[in-house]
């Protein structure tokens, strides 16, 4: 073959594979229709978060919403269908605090993830218009229970603006909870590393960080100017990349000073990833200069600053407690035992999964560990649930989630047992009321296998009816 030849069919052959990697990675599933009619489930064990079990009880779906929720029979006969759940347990879904679901498909094939914009800086990118509908994880992940999604695009040092998603829908569209939950920044380190594999002095690591530092918080110094200027001349042309930051600066009182109690817009928090104590620290002490409202994400080193985050009300999403300690003199159990010590410092909390994208099912199992090392059950099953909500901002109000209560949005779950348990099986799902398929490709490929050794055992049996 010709060196042109060769390189022609090399070129031809990555291109066609380029156009299967969506293929492969496209679920092929129905959506779930609309609520149609009002849903009764009743004779169930409750778990609403914010009260007490209910040992049997109801719950009342209409519309979308939960209707009501009570002990015993309800009060009135509602028409529509009812689910006897006898023996069962419902739940609120359960909510994924930190994720690339729906921007990421398979880790070592560019072309199918879609988490990071180019550039350092962009605000102006939103998580919720990237997310593919259609994802094969999206499904393994709802059969495990996690029905909701707080997106976090990645890269860079403000990749953009994470979005709260559920996971069911044809468009992007349908499954947005809330576009703009807040903004995304990634803290620079704040000392320089001194490893074997390091190749980098620590003059230039400490340039690095200057610059990382200075490069952020001249982006929110921009932002706070043009809003002034905006202020002053409505006329003056819109800058998409800093009008997208106008959403976490703290509101402006008739003087035109930044006052967090002035006017009625809610304030979006930044996400500010950080682990190590300095880090943290010097997070926390950049956004309370700013007036912003701080959200801590991973905080490996977060109960060694329980004080600082008690204390200026800020709250962590602890990245999974499947991790290994990152420091020589560490305890083994360092990331086991993380939840259980901010709880017991008063500092609020959720727990996102270590084993992402594609195991975001496993979300509720870095709970269970959390309950093996000293955190009480209740407190795991609400970090991931209510708390969860709360820390992304979509639990208030009708169709707020994270707990089972009327007005809530109807995003629930019906299980055999605790959703903590490995052992446990989702079986029904319920987003806004509307009934979810669980099922999905693994689903699938264990039925295929179960048939096959079905029309196995079938064939020997007849073989042995056939010596007789």
């Amino acid at each position: 073959m010709k060196r042109s030849s060769r390189w022609l069919f090399a070129s031809v052959g990555c291109a066609v594979f380029g156009a299967a990697v969506p293929a492969l990675g496209q679920d092929l599933g129905i959506k779930a229709p609309p609520q149609t009619e009002p849903i009764t489930i009743i004779n169930a064990t409750l778990h609403p978060i914010t009260a007490n079990t209910i040992e049997t009880g109801f719950v009342i779906i209409v519309r979308g919403n939960i209707m009501a929720i009570g002990s015993g029979p309800p009060a009135m006969k509602v028409p529509g269908r009812v689910i006897d759940a006898k023996g069962k347990h419902v739940y609120p879904g359960l909510i994924a605090a930190n994720t690339q679901l729906g921007l990421a498909e398979i880790a070592s094939v560019r072309a199918s993830n879609d988490y990071r914009e180019t550039g350092e800086v962009t605000p102006e990118a939103w998580a919720a218009v990237s997310v593919n509908p259609d994802s094969t994880l999206l499904p393994v992940t709802r059969s495990n229970g996690v029905l909701v999604a707080g997106v976090f695009p990645e890269g860079g040092r403000i990749p953009g603006r994470v979005s709260v998603m559920k996971l069911d829908g044809w468009t992007w569209e349908d499954m947005t909870i809330k576009a703009d939950a807040g903004l995304a920044i990634s803290w620079p380190p704040a000392r320089a590393i001194n490893a074997p594999w390091m190749d980098r002095s620590e003059t230039e690591q400490t340039e690095d960080i200057r610059r990382g530092m200075a490069s952020v918080d001249e982006v929110f110094k921009n932002a706070e100017a043009y809003r002034l200027a905006r202020r002053a001349d409505s006329m003056l042309p819109i800058d998409l990349r800093l009008e997208a930051m106008q959403g976490v600066l703290p509101p402006l009182d008739e003087g035109g000073s930044a006052d967090p109690r002035a006017g009625a817009r809610e304030q979006l928090p930044v996400f500010i990833t950080a682990q190590d104590v300095d880090q943290i620290t010097s997070a926390v002490a950049w956004s309370k200069e700013r007036g912003l409202k701080m959200v801590l994400i991973g905080g490996r080193d977060a109960a060694l600053c329980a004080d600082l985050l008690k204390r200026h009300d800020i709250p962590v999403v602890v990245t999974g407690t499947h991790t290994t300690p990152r420091r020589a003199d560490a305890p083994y159990d360092d990331a086991f035992t993380l939840p259980a010590r901010l709880h017991a410092a008063g500092v609020k909390f959720c727990i996102a999964s270590a084993d992402r994208t594609a195991h975001e099912r496993n979300l509720p199992y870095n709970a269970s560990t959390a309950v093996a090392y000293g955190l009480p059950k209740d407190e795991a099953l609400r970090s991931v649930t209510l708390s969860a909500a709360e820390i992304l901002g979509v639990y208030k109000g009708v169709g707020g989630i994270g707990s089972l209560e009327a007005t809530k949005a109807a995003t629930l779950i019906i299980t055999d047992g605790d959703p903590l348990e490995i052992t446990t099986k989702v079986e029904r799902a319920f987003i806004d009321g509307r009934e979810i398929d669980l099922s999905n490709k693994q689903s699938a490929l264990a039925e295929k296998y179960r048939e096959k050794y079905r029309q196995q055992k079938a064939a020997e049996q007849q073989k042995q009816e056939q010596k007789r």
